[in-house]
């Protein structure tokens, strides 16, 4: 059984930061891509930044330059730095992953629960 936690959301004031963590445990072989998404309330879910297993990266235009995405693979861990928050930052966001658990399966995509991100103005 494969477990995706997020951590570090919660109500900060337009301008201000935040680090969000995705926690990876169980029985994990490997992990390759991780993603961020997060979904406002009335609005799609949208794709914020991935970091493949190799650390390459990509953003969301509308944060480039506010967030940054990392990972440390010794500890199943994948974070999101998120600077100068915005209101229109306010959303849910959820943590996703694919993870083989074993040498011989293939890769499956995994889901955290989400943390609530709110930025007020």
């Amino acid at each position: 059984q494969v477990q995706l936690v997020e951590s570090g959301g919660g109500l900060v004031q337009a301008g201000g930061s935040l680090r969000l963590s995705c926690a990876a445990s169980g029985r994990i072989f490997s992990i390759g891509a991780m993603d961020w998404y997060r979904r406002a309330p009335g609005k799609q879910r949208e794709l914020v930044a991935s970091i493949t297993s190799g650390g390459s990266t990509n953003y969301l235009d509308c944060v480039k330059g506010r967030f940054t995405i990392f990972r440390d693979n010794a500890k199943n861990t994948m974070y999101l730095q998120m600077n100068s928050l915005k209101p229109e930052d306010t959303a849910r966001y959820y943590c996703n992953a694919d993870i083989r658990t074993t040498m011989w399966s293939a890769s499956n995509d995994y889901w955290g629960q989400g943390t609530q991100v709110t930025v007020s103005s």
